[in-house]
């Protein structure tokens, strides 16, 4: 079985929205101008490009991402693994052409099936709406979070708000920052 992980910068308060500059969030771009930039932080995002074997996102991060990451020399890794959006509206007409292997997945049954696949860890950037139906479906095994120390108030979460019996995660890795970001690994008890 694939390991599913969910990776994002969260604010303390457990806002994810909008942190690298979208013009619609009034909080807009709060990790690069709110919290000084130290670069041992961000190693598990490289670790993550190299260790993941398929990215899995919803149909709104696709569209945000696909115009954007396939040109980017950072994300240069991403361009040639295989990516699934789980989407019921998007078609193989939507899809970009410069971005590799795309495959639309209809529902949560289809990401159950991928998991059940041979290969190695999928992960999980942006996709809010997904994180809460795969987090309530159980699918999630692993979450590395970023935490920035801001409070956000008022934008999306990452964590679903659906009233459920208690999940317990436990903490493989962290690190504390200069700057006061934190890096947190969890692993979800079953």
């Amino acid at each position: 079985m694939r390991t599913l992980i969910s990776t994002a910068f969260i604010s303390l308060d457990g806002v994810v929205e909008g942190p690298g500059g979208e013009p619609s969030y009034r909080n807009s771009g709060w990790t690069f101008k709110d919290v000084e930039f130290v670069r041992d932080a961000y190693e598990i995002k490289e670790r993550e490009q190299q260790e993941s074997t398929a990215i899995l996102m919803g149909r709104v991060s696709y569209e945000i991402f696909s115009p954007v990451w396939p040109g980017m020399k950072e994300f240069a890794h991403y361009k040639t693994m295989p990516k699934y959006v789980v989407s019921t509206t998007l078609t193989d007409k939507d899809l970009v052409l410069n971005w590799g292997e795309t495959t639309i997945l209809r529902s949560l049954d289809e990401v159950a099936a991928l998991k059940e696949t041979e290969g190695g860890p999928i992960i999980v950037h942006g996709s809010v709406s997904l994180n809460h139906s795969l987090s309530d479906a159980g699918l999630i095994d692993r979450y590395h979070l970023l935490v920035f120390p801001l409070l956000l108030g008022a934008g999306k979460r990452l964590f679903s708000s659906t009233d459920k019996d208690v999940q317990k995660l436990k903490l493989v890795e962290y690190e504390a920052y200069a700057n006061g970001l934190q890096k947190n690994v969890f692993d979800v008890v079953r």
